[in-house]
């Protein structure tokens, strides 16, 4: 789940800092450092890297807040000074540090009155410790509201707007002539070979151009009157498959405003996906791209009778050969031109109400075919009503870049929600994020430099590799860089937990890594991303705050995990969430309806399959996954993405999925190496090879290994969770490979098949 994350240094004199993480699915992060003097990310597909400086305040490399990327995990653990290559200190460094350690001493003694009352630190510490939810019944169990809005649950940010149309309304009355969606043109093409053969496109791009709020309503208004002509009909679902660009949002508003229910799908869905859920939803219309029409849709059409138009969204004219007799393919300018036609702009708009179904969002299907969710216009509502009010003074002066997926429930939220307030978006993509992106062209400038955001999403992808090269980097680093970092680090972490900050260690030790970007959140797509954020002045770690006032949260025991309301020193079980947030269910799919979808007393719940812990202030800890819970043959119980989350810290693994068979005793475990770090351990060792070569020689798998063990041990794993064996895959695991889902969940199914013969080898052959 993606967070959105307020920058600062270009538009803001200082931070105002953060707001949340609805992750489709899964549903933590931690907050999101960013550096203009790191690469941050290496490849991948969310390859960005550089905007400003970050800090560590939502990672504390002592007490890591970890999320699984493969699927619905989240922990936090220790890491410890060995598993970040730093040793402990001796007798002799001790001495040696003994300068620096008076220096920060006299620093904080002289600084620390006029600090205190000037930054407000008291009224912040304060803050943090407050009660933040209480249990509405007065039971361990819950249901836990916020205190800020504890006699009911909230519904409605601005009062009788209470569909999305109405919002966008009231924006453009607004915000009516200010910028809103921002687009760079590209200048130029070139290709540009690689040293391996390969050929890269590279793009020169332009300046942001914009379309005002007006705009904005002017080309909603001719597009929905050309759609009409077309003889898209009230009620009836239209679909979208295509990029994160500025038509989506285009169309997202045009169908609320006139009542289509939009069907998304991610644009890395395979075909057999998308043709599964356009023939669900039994839609007549499609907005797609150019390229995602021609290379992913052509071949599937003729598997989708009901389909009858196809819009793309390019300027652009392309060939019709080829294509199924009986669809129709325009361009969605000549859309719009149909729209303006005398008979057709006094074409009837039926209103939608609250109660009307607005989205039918495709997850990414993490457990096999995706499923619909079916959301109403009151359910966004009321979710997007609980996110922003975690988001203090969200306004006109704020810039939103935007690059995830907007199929994906939080870039969706947050842009609306962005909308709503007046904000700017500027649109990007992975590959054209910073100056140093795959498609940027060497000496032209990435998306954020031209930019410049104060507003961002992230998931936990981001955070996870931002982590490991942070830590990477320190390893890097000499003896003294070393033990100043280990230091500083160590004097920031204490002052965090005691509620203050290190401005000395800021300057001094993390300009790099200064300014304050973020919180931690939950939410799923079934909960419209909305389920619990950190408050700003909440400088804990590990945990994902206390619920919004969209909605409350109980715990319900779970005999078989271990995890139940008497718990010490807190309450677990599994979490439920339950508001007017809570969507209507999966699109078609009963069984599933009756397995995670609850009414009780006027109520609904969704039963989330996450187990939570609830701390005495009201703030979740999510601590476990129900699905993830493997019992071997000796009778241990092993949760397999708490066995994740932990060996992601080894610094030669990029990638981890987890394995076991409950007929056997052991765990097994397949890893995507870090290229880097594992060729250059491969030259120390005197093995020279492709790739390839090197993860499958036998004395890599076991170097691999014995770092797993040794992380493993450092940060308390049971020797039962601990993999024995290891499987090194030299292809990195990407949505195109089918083996995660477009938020890089592991497709635990997938991986079992893809690598069930190496599982049969590490099992001796059973």
């Amino acid at each position: 789940m993606p967070v959105l994350w307020e920058l600062s240094g270009w538009n803001k004199g200082n931070c105002r800092s953060f707001v949340a993480e609805p992750l489709e699915e899964t549903r933590h992060a931690a907050g999101v450092p960013l550096s203009d003097a790191v690469t941050i990310l290496d490849s991948g597909y969310y390859s960005c890297g550089i905007l400003q400086s970050f800090t560590y305040r939502s990672f504390p490399l002592s007490e890591t807040t970890i999320k699984n990327k493969s699927d619905h995990y989240c922990c936090s653990v220790p890491v410890h000074a060995n598993s970040m290559g730093l040793q402990p200190d001796s007798a002799l460094q001790s001495i040696l540090l003994l300068p620096i350690h008076l220096l920060v001493w006299l620093y904080s003694v002289l600084s620390f009155v006029p600090w205190y009352y000037i930054t407000g630190a008291g009224q912040r510490k304060t803050q943090s410790k407050r009660i933040k939810a209480r249990s509405t019944t007065g039971c361990a169990e819950g249901p836990y509201r916020s205190v800020d809005h504890f006699d009911s649950l909230a519904s409605e940010d601005f009062p009788g707007k209470d569909t999305l149309d109405k919002l966008f309304e009231h924006a453009v009355q607004r915000f009516g002539e200010s910028h809103c969606l921002g687009t760079r043109d590209v200048l130029s093409r070139e290709d540009e070979v690689q040293p391996t053969g390969k050929v890269f496109k590279k793009l020169i791009l332009g300046e942001y151009k914009w379309l005002s709020y007006n705009d904005l309503d002017s080309i909603a208004t001719e597009f929905g009157s050309g759609l009409a002509a077309l003889g898209q009909q009230p009620k009836s679902s239209i679909a979208i498959f295509c990029e994160t660009r500025a038509e989506w949002m285009i169309t997202a508003q045009t169908c609320f405003r006139r009542n289509f229910p939009l069907v998304t799908f991610y644009a890395t869905l395979g075909e057999d996906a998308i043709a599964f859920g356009l023939n669900e939803t039994g839609v007549t219309h499609l907005v797609t791209s150019v390229e995602l029409l021609e290379t992913k849709l052509k071949n599937v059409l003729p598997q989708i009778p009901k389909l009858k138009h196809v819009i793309y969204v390019d300027q652009k004219k392309i060939s019709t050969e080829g294509y199924p007799a009986g669809l129709s393919i325009h361009s969605m300018q000549s859309v719009r031109e149909l729209g303006t036609l005398p008979e057709n702009v006094g074409r009837a708009i039926v209103k939608p109400q609250p109660s009307d179904l607005a989205v039918v969002m495709y997850t990414s299907g993490s457990t096999g075919r995706p499923k619909g969710v079916m959301i109403v216009h009151s359910n966004l509502i009321a979710g997007m009503t609980g996110q922003c009010e975690r988001i203090p003074g969200l306004g006109p002066d704020d810039t939103y870049i935007a690059y995830l997926p907007l199929a994906h429930v939080l870039e969706m939220t947050a842009e609306i929600s962005c909308v709503t307030y007046g904000c700017r978006i500027g649109y990007s993509s992975p590959q054209t994020l910073s100056d140093q992106s795959t498609k940027i062209k060497k000496g032209s400038k990435g998306d954020c430099s031209v930019l410049r955001p104060t507003l961002m999403a992230a998931v936990p992808e981001i955070m996870d590799r931002i982590n490991k090269n942070v830590m990477s980097k320190v390893q890097e680093m000499s003896f003294i860089q070393k033990k100043l970092f280990t230091l500083g680090y160590k004097y920031k972490l204490e002052q965090i937990r005691r509620g203050y900050d290190a401005p000395l260690c800021n300057a001094l030790l993390f300009r790099k890594v200064k300014k304050l970007l973020g919180g931690r959140g939950y939410g799923l797509t079934e909960t419209c991303g909305a389920g619990t954020i950190t408050e700003v002045a909440d400088i804990s770690t590990g945990r994902v705050g206390a619920p919004l006032v969209c909605c409350e949260i109980r715990l319900r025991d779970w005999a078989e995990g271990g995890y139940t309301s008497k718990d010490k020193p807190n309450p677990r079980g599994e979490i439920l969430i339950g508001g007017p947030n809570v969507t209507m269910g999966y699109y078609r799919n009963e069984s599933n309806n009756q397995d995670f979808f609850v009414d009780e007393k006027g109520q609904r719940w969704f039963c989330t399959g996450d187990v939570g812990e609830i701390y005495p202030d009201g703030c979740l800890q999510i601590v476990d996954r129900k699905k993830d819970l493997v019992k071997l043959q000796a009778g241990e119980y092993v949760s397999l993405g708490k066995v994740e989350s932990a060996l992601k810290n080894c610094s030669l693994i990029d990638n981890i999925c987890a394995y076991a068979n409950s007929e056997q005793n052991y765990v097994i475990s397949f890893v995507v190496p870090n290229q880097k770090k594992l060729t250059e351990l491969a030259k120390q060792r005197g093995i020279v090879g492709t790739w390839e070569e090197i993860c499958t020689h036998p004395d890599m798998e076991r170097e691999v290994l014995k770092e797993i063990k040794e992380v493993a041990v450092n940060i308390k794993l049971q020797r039962f969770e601990i993999p024995v064996m290891v499987h090194l895959s030299p292809e990195p695991w990407t949505p195109e490979t089918g083996l995660v889902t477009d938020a890089f969940k592991l497709k635990r199914k997938e991986l079992k098949n893809h690598y069930l013969h190496h599982i049969e080898r590490m099992y001796g052959g059973k």
